[in-house]
């Protein structure tokens, strides 16, 4: 008989999304100790800073697209059954402009928005700021959230149970919500949303080294919230990574990334793990609940 513990080493060991998760709580703690023992004390302060505000900002687009996604699958569902159809014509339009955007220039554009908001002194209170860059980035997201939901909705509609559940006078709301899309449709659900999650990290990083490069200097000079992204647009980081191709000629330097270019190889790495650790982890989800 297996003890608990034996039975919880074997789920991280069989299970190849709990594997992936585990693998990066333990890199990130070991690049921790490294960076305190290694990296200056302003230095890291920036870059815990960076990493806990783009992760804080990910969740919180997670949590919008989540609601979103909710509200405009059921506001869409019960528009298409009414009689008038401009409603759910005028929601259709809004969603579908919002798919022909590229998502990255979509959220560069709304931080544009927000960074000249924050110039001209429209936003003061900095409490709200995250918040909203995570509500602009999840517009931008919240589609393949809504064409999984409706895919769910439609697919169960066409069972038998559906109409059963109606005869037998259950509200069709309850149908929806709880035995659709919360008993029959949530791992589905919660699948999708690690995936937004990794997508919320990649536009984060992509659009604030935009921004931190290719803006002017009075776009620059707003006080947006440091991110792993605005971290690798600096200058030492730009070297430090520019370091990592010399050693490709230079192999002997190589031990010298992990002590004198530390920020940049740091702030770089943190990125691409994550991010690859995300993939394995929303991989292995959907292969252990064969989706």
């Amino acid at each position: 008989m297996k003890t608990g513990k034996h039975s919880f080493v074997s789920s991280i060991i069989n299970e190849k999304d709990k594997r992936w998760a585990f693998i990066w709580l333990v890199v990130m703690v070991a690049v921790t100790i490294w960076n305190f023992i290694f990296l200056n004390k302003p230095t890291l302060q920036k870059v815990i800073s960076g990493f806990i505000n783009t992760f804080t900002i990910a969740v919180l687009v997670v949590v919008f697209t989540l609601i979103l996604g909710w509200g405009f699958t059921l506001l869409i569902h019960y528009l298409d059954k009414s009689k008038g159809k401009s409603g759910y014509m005028a929601v259709m339009f809004i969603l579908n402009l919002l798919r022909s955007i590229p998502q990255i220039i979509g959220v560069l554009l709304t931080y544009i928005a927000i960074a000249s908001l924050i110039t001209s002194g429209s936003i003061t209170n900095t409490i709200f700021l995250f918040p909203l860059m995570a509500f602009c980035m999840s517009l931008f997201i919240v589609n393949e959230l809504i064409d999984l939901m409706r895919d769910r909705i439609d697919h169960f509609r066409k069972l038998d149970f559906y109409n059963a559940m109606q005869v037998c006078g259950i509200a069709e709301h309850r149908i929806i919500n709880f035995d659709i899309l919360w008993k029959n449709s949530r791992i589905h659900i919660f699948n999708k949303l690690i995936s937004v999650f990794g997508s919320a990290i990649f536009l984060q990083c992509s659009v604030d080294f935009i921004i931190s490069v290719g803006l002017s200097t009075q776009v620059n000079a707003v006080t947006l919230p440091v991110t792993l992204g605005s971290l690798l647009a600096k200058i030492d980081s730009k070297q430090d990574i520019l370091a990592i191709g010399n050693t490709i000629t230079n192999p002997s330097y190589f031990p010298n990334l992990f002590f004198g270019h530390l920020l940049g190889v740091t702030v770089a790495f943190l990125i691409v793990f994550s991010l690859m650790c995300i993939y394995h982890i929303a991989n292995g989800y959907a292969e252990r609940h064969k989706l």
